[in-house]
């Protein structure tokens, strides 16, 4: 169960940055699909490696986009704070 935990925030944790760097691009632009899919290798490999069973690839799924959302949320309340 600690070892999902820790699957589940490093999922999160990774995907923030990526979020961020994502709201600052054209969507759906060549630089947009890589930051929103870069991520995914690490997070297969870290489940894999850890053994976490496949049945928990759709939480994982909802806690990056979570992730994603956060990121780009964070970017754009700096910008509003900047502008």
């Amino acid at each position: 169960m600690e070892t999902l935990v820790t699957v589940i925030i490093a999922t999160f944790f990774l995907n923030l940055p990526f979020g961020w760097l994502r709201e600052g691009v054209r969507k759906f632009s060549p630089m947009w699909f890589l930051y929103v899919h870069f991520p995914i290798p690490f997070i297969i490999a870290m489940r894999i490696g850890l053994g976490i069973p496949w049945k928990f690839a759709p939480l994982l799924i909802l806690v990056a986009v979570f992730g994603q959302f956060i990121g780009a949320r964070i970017r754009r309340r700096q910008l509003q704070l900047e502008g």
